[in-house]
């Protein structure tokens, strides 16, 4: 690959140092410096250009060596600015986005192995990463091995093999809402000349939490969730923590064409604006919930990071700065008192995704991480019981989701 590519993530910011400044600043501030424009707009526009128009071959030649736009495939000033701003939260050295969450995992994977190699993952996760490496990575001849989602970090040591090339994790853990302890990940895998480290801070959002701090390489996310935030978009991003990271993904990302559209990337790039606003707002709700839940009598079970009873919460105070909107819970009346509740809820919404500015609420077993994604085998090694209830608490008044709660729990058996 030439030297052309190059991360386009010169912030405009005027002469402010984005280091000085906080995430809520720089969420709302950080984009695309256009440097050649007499004016730019607030907004970046949605460019849907697919093909650029060139004066000479020379022409040509000059702007891909100089990081111009040639084919959307590889570029394009509305997905650019996004990623900009995401790269500005997280801290890494560039920054891309993809057609899906699916899309960033499945690339960063295809980038970084090659077959003999081997690869750490954790289950539970998120039901697309365990498919895609149980059902495809292994058919490239890459190995995998599975630990638990947010095990001890010696797990992952001993799991290590002479061909280990990228140890996984996620954190927190989707559906069971574990907690990785990042600090040690990213130490095990400094340690380990070789074997690069990957991230899914998705249940976080940059607003929360950021991996490559730790040392981590690779940072992903489905944009879908947090970052979008308003249920309507699809997307993925990942960040990477060297320059020579970047190159080798972006490369890739053309090669697989998972390209964001520039609608969506439009609608990511405002999401992100108000994502630390609404970041603050589902932790405070979750936290309310979560010590609600914990009490009531229905309740066998809530796992939640900002409770002391979660066996992560002294990491989460470490490394998040709030703990998001994502509760997991278990009734006492077992899966049918689980399926009663999110039948019986009326404010909150039955459906499958999470982090958007309403509150949603699924049964894993069936839904997320069911028959659809993951074998019976698959699910219980990862531990997700037919009885685990997963509620991605919105932005509503916190008072009217307890009110519906309670009213769905008086319903369950």
């Amino acid at each position: 690959m030439g030297d052309w590519a190059k991360p386009s993530q010169e912030t405009s910011l005027s002469d402010l140092n984005l280091t000085d400044l906080s995430q809520d600043t720089v969420a709302v501030s950080a984009r695309k410096k256009h440097s050649q424009a007499l004016s730019e707009p607030m907004v970046t526009p949605v460019y849907r250009a697919s093909i650029y128009r060139f004066n000479s071959v020379e022409h040509y030649e000059e702007c891909v060596r100089k990081g111009g736009h040639f084919y959307a495939r590889f570029g394009n000033p509305t997905k650019e600015s996004v990623e900009c701003t995401i790269n500005a939260l997280e801290g890494g050295a560039g920054s891309l986005v993809f057609s899906s969450g699916t899309a960033a995992i499945s690339v960063v994977l295809m980038t970084f192995l090659r077959p003999g190699d081997h690869v750490v993952m954790p289950n539970p996760s998120y039901s697309g990463t365990v498919d895609f490496a149980e059902n495809y990575v292994k058919q490239f001849g890459i190995e995998v091995s599975w630990v638990k989602g947010g095990c001890p970090v010696d797990d992952y040591r001993k799991a290590i093999k002479a061909n280990t090339k990228m140890i996984y994790g996620e954190t927190p853990c989707n559906p069971s809402i574990d907690i990785l302890n990042l600090e040690e990940f990213g130490k095990l895998g400094q340690s380990h000349k070789g074997i690069l480290t990957a991230i899914d801070s998705t249940f976080a959002s940059p607003s929360l939490q950021q991996p490559i701090k730790y040392g981590i390489d690779i940072v992903v996310h489905s944009c879908s969730k947090y970052m979008g935030g308003h249920s309507d978009i699809i997307g993925g991003c990942a960040t990477l923590r060297t320059v020579d990271l970047w190159q080798k993904l972006y490369a890739s990302r053309g090669a697989f064409g998972s390209i964001m559209p520039p609608e969506d990337a439009s609608l990511l790039h405002r999401g992100l604006k108000t994502l630390p606003l609404r970041m603050e707002r589902h932790s405070f709700n979750a936290q309310a919930i979560a010590e609600y839940l914990e009490k009531h009598p229905k309740v066998a079970s809530v796992r939640y990071p900002g409770l002391t009873s979660h066996p992560g919460h002294e990491i989460a105070k470490k490394q998040m700065t709030s703990f998001s909107g994502m509760i997991m819970l278990k009734l006492k009346g077992g899966s049918a008192a689980g399926r009663a509740l999110v039948n019986n809820v009326k404010l909150i919404q039955l459906a499958e995704s999470l982090g958007g500015v309403e509150s949603v609420i699924e049964q894993p077993a069936s839904m997320t991480h069911g028959p659809i994604f993951m074998t019976k085998e698959a699910r219980l090694a990862g531990g997700i019981t037919d009885d685990m209830i997963r509620l991605s608490v919105g932005v509503e008044n916190v008072n009217d989701l307890l009110a519906d709660l309670e009213q769905a729990l008086k319903k369950t058996p």
